[in-house]
């Protein structure tokens, strides 16, 4: 089968013809397959501008514009662009198929390799297609325009809300995700964590959209709760176990650094040295050497063991079956956190009052809704970071993210190669 023949199949253009295709090696280089196009006869150029035709005014020089390798060879198309003397817009270069603006890669190309760097690394697509990075960012960047443009946003239920640190770890993303039954994708991404990142989000969903959302998981950050309230107040916004246990495991850390460097302080045995692991894991997670450790700190008179014994009296709060004696239960548990003179356990207390009612919401929601798949996409967002090395901007972190966790659509095509 001749190469035109697979074009004609892959990559069919109205109103041009593959006139000849030729393999082209120059010593030192790499071979690559050129293949000149040519207007049909008596076909009318189309303005870049408005989309009309027109008459032809003049030609530009030859233009090589990268296709789709085959074979791994790399594979250029050859075309000399017409100008159109258009009524409109005065003279413009053409508008042709099989690309657009001045871009030196096709269309085609450039979704083959946008859908090589969900699989690859920026990199790896790089050096396996024999392009450049900038060449992958790029066609990164234009499937997540084309998709944010098309996407569809009405029928959201649910949606989880929470940040991660980038850069040097001083600098903060908002992230909002979708988390409802089978739909788990990344709707929003904003730069801080504050309560203008987050409003941006609400503000830029139709207020039908908007209603349409029933339930929020989110963390304790006062200024996500703030606008949470405010722009979807009849919204159920759910404070789930993750985040809970995880401020309650900070706080147990607290206490055994603050303890073993009073031990160490008062020339003591160090007995909380390697300590750190038996002391946050469930008992069910602790391996054999960390549940020995534990069986020997638990003979001592220890805060840290006092704090953790805290935390698992607090675990049965998430086995209630109704938020009212749920809320009894943790009005207890701070009471009991309270007179134990621990401050970290005392502020993790006081914390869990503030936002009694919204805790009592994990209940109202059964447990349906929870952070734990926004945490998880969260690991997706690190990893999605990670393999697009080179970035050290906003905009090339938010094409990154919306590509590889925005469930952004794709267009219809002749041939889907990758």
């Amino acid at each position: 089968m001749l190469v035109k023949s697979i074009l004609n199949r892959v990559e069919p253009l109205k109103s041009f013809v593959y006139q000849r295709a030729e393999i082209l090696e120059v010593e030192g280089t790499p071979a690559v397959i050129q293949v000149e196009i040519v207007p049909r006869a008596n076909g009318r150029p189309i303005c870049s501008g408005c989309g009309k035709k027109g008459p032809t005014y003049d030609r530009l020089s030859p233009r090589r514009f990268q296709y789709v390798p085959l074979w791994n060879i790399a594979v250029f198309f050859v075309y000399a662009m017409r100008r159109v003397d258009c009524r409109r817009c005065g003279v413009k270069v053409e508008q042709v198929p099989w690309c657009d603006g001045k871009n030196h890669l096709t269309t085609s190309y450039r979704w083959f390799l946008a859908r090589w760097a969900k699989r690859l690394s920026w990199k790896e697509t790089a050096e396996a297609f024999g392009t450049t990075w900038d060449s992958v960012f790029r066609s990164v960047k234009h499937a997540v325009l084309w998709g944010l443009a098309r996407r569809e946003l009405e029928d959201i239920e649910a949606i989880g809300v929470d940040e991660i640190s980038w850069t040097n770890g001083n600098s903060y993303l908002t992230l909002v995700y979708q988390i409802d039954g089978n739909v788990k994708r990344l709707l929003w991404i904003a730069q801080g964590r504050t309560e203008k990142s987050l409003r941006g989000f609400f503000e830029f969903l139709s207020e039908k959209a908007r209603k349409g959302i029933q339930f929020v998981a989110s963390d304790m950050c006062k200024a996500y709760l703030n606008v949470i309230a405010e722009q979807v107040p009849k919204a159920v916004n759910v404070l789930d176990r993750f985040h809970v246990m995880k401020n309650m495991n900070t706080a147990i850390d607290e206490v055994r650094r603050a303890e073993a460097a009073e031990l160490q302080r008062d020339g003591k045995e160090q007995i909380l040295k390697h300590s750190r692991w038996c002391l946050l894991k469930r008992p069910e997670n602790l391996t054999g050497p960390q549940a020995a450790k534990l069986d020997e700190l638990v003979k001592y008179n220890l805060k840290s063991v006092k704090a953790r014994l805290l935390r698992e009296v607090f675990q049965q709060f998430w086995t209630y079956t109704r938020g009212g004696w749920a809320v009894k239960f943790l009005d207890s548990w701070c009471e009991q956190a309270t007179e134990s003179g621990l401050e970290p356990m005392i502020k993790v207390a006081k914390s869990l009052q503030r936002h009694r009612h919204l805790l009592a919401n994990w209940f109202h929601a059964k447990g349906a809704i929870s952070s734990a798949a926004v945490e998880g996409l969260n690991g997706k967002t690190k990893l999605a970071i990670r393999r697009a090395y080179g970035l050290r901007t906003y905009e090339g972190i938010q094409i990154a993210l919306y590509h590889t966790l925005g469930r952004l659509p794709e267009p219809e095509s002749t041939h889907r190669f990758c």
